[in-house]
């Protein structure tokens, strides 16, 4: 399965079934066990070559950012709520897909001409957002999306630049699509890799995982925020994209194992994977429920998280470069050929 699919396929936090089943029949051929568990978490096993060696598990999470249809106008507009983080100042004027026909739909705001000095003084919030969807009324609307309809930004997988892509869902579905090319190999030891929901909304889909695995290492696939651009200082950057795998000694979350934050960066040199540090402890991802493991901590793993950079994430368009898709599943790769 190609990074184009995957990316187009809707999978709003909660609703990750349509993205599971892709994985699932892309995954199974190269694994040795494939299961479901309650968290709707997809769970592929594969044996290695020396069953004396440590499994290790790897973790990417399925779901992205979305809407969530909570009321209607009178005159058939979609009230909307975010699921996940979505600054608002992003999304006006933005097609979406909305409910499981995937019915089109623009996100409107007051036009500007209507506005006064001081409507254009403030930030719009979701009370003042909506999806219309061409309703005649609020009967239509309640019919063609029921409370509770999710709506993802229709945004096509593009290739743009010198080996650049803008896509929807870059995160994480570049570390998705890394999981099944990391199946595709044959390794020393036996590895799992969890395709997880619910990130977005507080890492519940991996908590789950976590009480369900008795793993040493966890290496967790994310795409994180690039904030490389304009004149933002060198220092102030957290990662640049086209600068490789970026490898995270703290987020908001966890942290990284001091072996594991030594060891992968010295990894990539000696094998001439290009690879950075991220500068900075920001927002959080799976690594922290493997690292906790639960209440009992049966689940507690050594994690590090291996990121892909990208700019405008959280939003209708996120861009990436294929060379640090191409660093984050190479780094994995050499990781467990040095076990």
């Amino acid at each position: 399965m190609d990074l184009k699919t995957l990316t187009e396929l809707n999978g709003i936090s909660g609703d990750e079934g349509r993205v599971r089943r892709a994985l699932m029949e892309a995954a199974r051929p190269h694994c040795d066990e494939v299961s479901i568990d309650r968290s709707g978490n997809l769970i592929c096993k594969k044996k290695g070559a020396d069953p004396s060696l440590p499994e290790v598990l790897f973790a990417a999470h399925m779901d992205e950012v979305g809407f969530i249809i909570a009321g209607y106008t009178d005159d058939g507009l979609l009230r909307i709520r975010s699921v996940g983080g979505i600054d608002p100042r992003v999304i006006v004027s933005k097609w979406v897909l909305v409910g499981p026909d995937r019915l089109p739909g623009v996100i409107g705001a007051m036009a500007i001409h209507l506005q006064t000095m001081a409507d254009r003084k403030k930030v719009l919030d979701y009370d003042g957002l909506y999806i219309d969807i061409g309703a005649k009324d609020k009967a239509e609307a309640e019919k063609l999306a029921p409370l509770g309809t999710y709506a993802a930004f229709d945004t096509a997988y593009t290739p743009f630049g010198e080996g650049m892509v803008i896509a929807k869902a870059l995160d994480d579905r570049v570390g998705c699509y890394n999981l099944l090319r990391l199946l595709q190999g044959n390794y020393p030891c036996d590895i799992t890799c969890c395709f997880v929901t619910q990130e977005e909304v507080g890492l519940r889909g991996s908590i789950g995982a976590a009480y369900g695995s008795q793993v040493e290492v966890a290496l967790v696939f994310e795409g994180t925020a690039a904030n490389d651009l304009g004149d933002v200082p060198e220092s102030q950057r957290v990662c640049q994209v086209g600068y490789g795998v970026a490898v995270s000694f703290m987020d908001g979350a966890s942290v990284g194992n001091r072996e594991l934050f030594k060891l992968l960066p010295a990894l990539a040199e000696s094998a001439g994977i290009p690879c950075q540090i991220k500068q900075g402890v920001t927002g959080g991802n799976d690594a922290g429920s493997f690292q906790y493991g639960g209440d009992t901590g049966a689940g507690t793993a050594r994690t590090m998280v291996l990121s892909v950079p990208c700019r405008y994430i959280h939003s209708g368009a996120s861009v990436a470069a294929l060379s640090d898709i191409d660093a984050q599943l190479h780094l994995a790769q050499e990781y467990l050929n040095n076990l």
